[in-house]
């Protein structure tokens, strides 16, 4: 690719936008641009670059995560896109190893992430210091040993560390921006892809290290958003996505996500909920598998208890 811009977006964080944007300073393949769609009222203060940076103020309370990704992108000069969340610090190669990959593979490029813990980019930090103290989310698979692979499964696809070229983002209209708030929205479009034909595959490299910050999983704090999207999806595609969070949802009491009816919001999570789904300092992430295997166990022993009485 002769040219290829970064496009991230944000809200909130600045210290998080801070660090990826001198992760891009330091590149041995310099973006041609870096393109921030902010999704607050104020601008943010960032360092100086040798690269254009642009602000595009999308503004808003909600998350318009589908909209401010495409408005990025059509501002965009280049002739590939690299997405970044505003979390994620680029690894030295990254924007190399994209521009590499796509040069010989049009389709959608999947590249490494990484999670640090709190307290990781505190003071003067390094690509190579994290590499002692990183770690694989359990449930994302790891890249292929080297080159490219295909992925199989749309659902696979995760929006915080990918690239493509822009004629092919362009053609299948990119993301559906009906999805707002959290949720959705990411899965929708690996779906548009794989009806269209365009192929998805992890790659060797492309590394992005995620930085800390608190979370829930499930997320619980964005029940309204993630309820809403879900049934969007099922409008479009005929079943429900992000079935292991509804599913958790259920568990919890906050849902009825019956079949063939409405999903129904029951209550509000309240401070127990957030307790358990809650990332600690300690936590490099959040984990949904590990919250459903807790209530699974706190309902079988609820029911071996009643049955014993």
């Amino acid at each position: 690719m002769s040219t290829l811009s970064v496009v991230t977006l944000a809200k909130g964080r600045p210290d998080h936008l801070y660090n990826l944007v001198v992760g891009l300073s330091r590149q041995t393949l310099k973006p041609t641009e870096l393109i921030v769609a902010v999704m607050q009222d104020t601008a943010y203060d960032l360092p100086e670059t040798d690269f254009p940076v642009r602000q595009l103020m999308i503004g808003g309370d909600a998350l318009p995560l589908a909209v401010a990704r495409n408005a990025a992108a059509r501002t965009s000069v280049g002739d590939a896109l690299v997405f970044l969340d505003m979390d994620c610090i680029p690894a030295p190669d990254l924007v190399a190893d994209y521009a590499g990959y796509l040069d010989r593979f049009d389709g959608l490029l999947m590249g490494e992430v990484m999670y640090l813990p709190g307290g990781a980019t505190a003071g003067e930090w390094t690509s190579d210091a994290f590499t002692a103290i990183a770690v694989r989310h359990s449930d994302r698979r790891g890249p292929p040993a080297e080159g490219i692979e295909l992925c199989n499964d749309y659902r696979c696809f995760w929006s915080l560390n990918f690239a493509m070229r822009r004629a092919a983002f362009e053609a299948v209209g990119g993301f559906h921006e009906g999805y707002v708030g959290y949720g959705g929205e990411d899965t929708d479009f690996g779906k548009v892809l794989a009806t269209a034909g365009v192929p998805i595959a992890w790659i060797k490299g492309g590394l992005a290290h995620h930085q800390y910050h608190p979370h829930h999983m499930p997320p619980v704090h964005h029940l309204e958003s993630v309820v809403r999207n879900a049934e969007l999806f099922e409008a479009r595609w005929g079943y429900r996505t992000m079935g292991h969070w509804l599913y958790a949802f259920r568990l919890m009491g906050l849902i009825d996500d019956r079949e063939g009816v409405p999903i129904r919001i029951l209550r509000r999570p309240d401070a127990d909920d957030l307790a358990l789904t809650g990332q600690q300092s300690h936590q490099p992430y959040a984990n949904t598998a590990t919250v459903i295997r807790m209530l699974e166990a706190r309902m079988a022993s609820d029911k071996d208890g009643r049955v014993a009485a």
